[in-house]
């Protein structure tokens, strides 16, 4: 491995190739959803839907895909299936990351005006 700028090792290509097909499947703006609901705490499919205002079947595909690349964990509590973020680096990936796109938004939207100072 060779340094790059900053001083740190470049990582290996299989490793660049693993972040790649994560960042793909979050490239999703549902699987990212479900992501930011799971930072907040684990949730069963039922709930993420209602919450997403998914079909169920489609929140269970995307679960299914984010569980199958390691980004979710689950465990069964009766009946149901929990799903869970159990890494806290994607967690604060996640959360960084859409935390600094609303902040970005949030600047760039003009300020609301209340009625009292449009002449009344």
């Amino acid at each position: 491995m060779t340094a790059g700028a900053g001083g740190f090792e470049d990582p290996p290509a299989e490793v660049l190739a693993e972040a790649a097909a994560a960042f793909g499947l979050l490239a999703s703006s549902a699987r990212l959803h479900i992501m930011w609901a799971l930072a907040q705490g684990e949730s069963d499919v039922t709930h993420l839907a209602d919450r997403l205002g998914g079909a169920l079947p489609a929140v269970s595909q995307h679960l299914s895909k984010l569980k199958l690349a390691g980004l979710v964990g689950s465990r069964r509590e009766g009946r149901r299936q929990i799903y869970f973020v159990d890494d806290p680096d994607v967690v604060t990936v996640v959360r960084l990351m859409v935390g600094q796109l609303a902040a970005r938004a949030e600047e760039a939207s003009p300020p609301v005006r209340g009625l009292r100072g449009a002449g009344a």
